[in-house]
């Protein structure tokens, strides 16, 4: 199969059965796209679709984006997850203002250089909003590549993902670059998935490598799956008669970089300390409300919350900037992680 017959297969299938409809593609603008690209790596398009609508309500354009305070981003991110994705998504913006007049570089290398755009990312911006030739390697991509050409070992690995590269490079079409790098993720996504693939239906099963041999589904390899570490956490959450809770914006770095949650700490003895400190005299005990668990991409987390009430807002909380006391109906204007959220939502 020539380069040629690989993407005009790919076309005539996506003409019929591709993704046309889907919210950044009308219109297909460069900020469109890349928005929408940032917000779907490692997330599913059925979960982008509603954040990266309100997402464009509250941040129509790149200067919009760029002028709108860190807070306002996180929060308008809240729940998505891979949350650096969102600070560099805002530091991008900033630096572009600064250094291209408001407006994403329509070069390779200028779009390199921002923050949290991969090499791979540059070139979904660049084929789609542009119709530049530039190929994309995305999780969907390589699922069709090494299924198609059998290649061998792990998908992540250095020798691989540079024969992934030279391929996707060697196969774009002359024309049309925008609909065949919607065309090759469409078919990673709908039907040369990773687990129940729909072969029959696929426009490259004739010269399927792996369909041909029935090894569909040892393609991509991956490095054998590690056991999830678990860790624990207590989160204390302090709350006044007014109802106000009490949040501790995390660092930039780190999980939950940058949001809004409660104050934790590594042990039952050093959340009641905390949660005694912001307490009045009389000093009602704690109360151990029921753990739960959350599931990051690399360990699962065991979170312990324990409520304190009979705070006041004029508690001595020490010369940590990052705390401050919100009251309930200013909590869905703040980035709040998903959990924490739900937590709250829970309280009596």
């Amino acid at each position: 199969m020539t380069e040629s017959d690989f993407a005009t297969r790919l076309l005539t299938w996506h003409r019929k059965h591709g993704r046309h409809d889907l919210p950044w593609q009308h219109p297909r603008t460069p900020y469109r796209v890349w928005l929408s690209e940032i917000m779907l790596q490692q997330t599913q398009v059925q979960t982008v679709i509603p954040y990266f609508e309100n997402f464009l309500k509250r941040f129509p354009d790149l200067p919009e984006l760029a002028m709108a305070p860190a807070d306002a981003v996180m929060n308008a991110w809240a729940g998505l997850g891979y949350y650096s994705r969102a600070r560099n998504l805002h530091k991008a913006a900033q630096y572009c203002m600064a250094h291209h007049a408001g407006r994403l570089p329509d070069d390779f290398d200028g779009l390199l250089a921002l923050p949290g755009i991969g090499r791979s990312t540059a070139g979904a911006i660049l084929s789609q909003a542009h119709g530049s030739r530039h190929a994309i390697v995305d999780g969907n991509v390589k699922r069709v590549l090494t299924r198609h050409f059998a290649i061998a070992g792990d998908a992540g690995s250095s020798a691989v993902d540079k024969r992934l590269w030279q391929l996707a490079e060697s196969l774009l079409p002359k024309t049309r670059m925008a609909d065949y790098s919607q065309a090759i993720m469409d078919l990673g996504a709908t039907v040369c998935t990773s687990r129940n693939p729909k072969c029959a239906s696929c426009p490259l099963a004739g010269t399927c490598r792996s369909y041909a041999t029935d090894t569909v589904l040892n393609f991509p390899g991956r490095k054998p799956a590690k056991s999830v570490p678990e860790r624990e956490t207590y989160v204390v959450l302090a709350r006044c008669g007014t109802g106000a809770i009490l949040l501790e914006q995390r660092p930039d770095h780190g999980i939950w970089g940058g949001l809004y949650s409660l104050p934790e700490a590594e042990d039952l003895v050093a959340a009641t300390a905390i949660a005694q400190r912001l307490v009045t005299a009389k000093k009602p005990a704690p109360v151990a409300l029921p753990p739960f668990k959350h599931t990051f991409s690399h360990f699962r987390l065991n979170i312990r919350p324990l409520l304190q009430d009979g705070c006041t807002q004029k508690s001595h909380i020490g010369d940590n900037a990052r705390m401050r006391w919100a009251m309930p109906d200013e909590l869905s204007g703040l980035g709040l992680p998903a959990p924490i959220q739900k937590l709250l939502k829970r309280l009596p």
